[in-house]
């Protein structure tokens, strides 16, 4: 029986509301960057996108560390300006947060990309003191996924920082995405789906892993994310996988905007 690829990953055809959701994002971003403490459009490179936005804690004291939030979209779709109102519970329990744009398909590929997040990663980290956790939405999940590989070689003065990667309703197996309608716009070739899957790869030593995903996801998305964590168990790795009860494939990043909420003590509390 042939499976329907494009049914399997369409998140918008399972979730009605959607575009009143984005819609929404863009409002409370614009909100939140208008009575936060922040620099917006700070460059990592010298692409008119490859810039990041950074939102500091209130009041005096000093910051606890870096939160790196890395936007979805399917590679293709969005940028940080509709995701800064995640960078709140992370703020408001004390971190710095950074929240990169990047290049999208089908003007660039998901190998730049990756690059681009490196790139933003390494900025940021010179810009913030202190431990380093990274978490990302669906694309934005694949793509910090990418930074914990050891086949990335992120230079050991900021891998020695990571403390935690969670990866949030992340597709960490390319291999299906080039079934779907949607790889007319990725360009994804066999090469790079094996080069850009993390699930192949082998994750930093020692690295603490969250896979994070909606209880109400599509099935497909809840495979990636324990096929994932399966995976990446079998390493000296710290690795939990979680679906988030009652949640889908866009509720389930709101957790990021509530200090001391199970997603961010998780991440956050090592």
């Amino acid at each position: 029986m042939m499976r329907d690829w494009d049914a399997a990953y369409h998140n918008s055809g399972a979730v009605p509301n959607a575009q009143e959701l984005f819609d929404q994002w863009v409002e409370r971003s614009k909100a939140f960057r208008e009575s936060s403490k922040n620099q917006l459009d700070i460059a990592y490179g010298s692409g008119e996108r490859e810039k990041l936005d950074l939102f500091f804690p209130q009041g005096t004291e000093a910051s606890k560390g870096l939160v790196m939030i890395v936007h979805g979209g399917y590679w293709k779709a969005f940028d940080k300006s509709a995701f800064s109102h995640l960078a709140k519970g992370a703020i408001e329990m004390g971190y710095t947060v950074a929240i990169p744009s990047y290049d999208l398909c089908p003007d660039t590929n998901i190998i730049n990309i990756t690059n681009q997040m490196q790139q933003a990663l390494e900025v940021a980290s010179e810009q913030v003191k202190g431990p380093i956790h990274l978490t990302g939405h669906s694309a934005g999940g694949h793509l910090v996924a990418r930074l914990g590989c050891k086949n990335r070689m992120i230079p050991n003065s900021i891998t020695s920082r990571i403390k935690h990667i969670l990866g949030i309703s992340g597709v960490y197996d390319l291999r299906p995405i080039r079934r779907t309608a949607m790889n007319d716009t990725l360009h994804i070739d066999e090469a790079e789906a094996l080069a850009e899957s993390p699930v192949l790869h082998e994750p930093l030593d020692n690295l603490r892993f969250t896979g994070w995903v909606g209880a109400e996801e599509l099935a497909e998305f809840r495979r990636q994310n324990a096929a994932h964590c399966a995976m990446w168990g079998g390493f000296e790795t710290q690795i939990t996988a979680y679906e988030d009860p009652g949640k889908n494939h866009f509720t389930v990043v709101e957790a990021l905007e509530q200090p001391d909420s199970l997603l961010l003590t998780t991440m956050l509390n090592t």
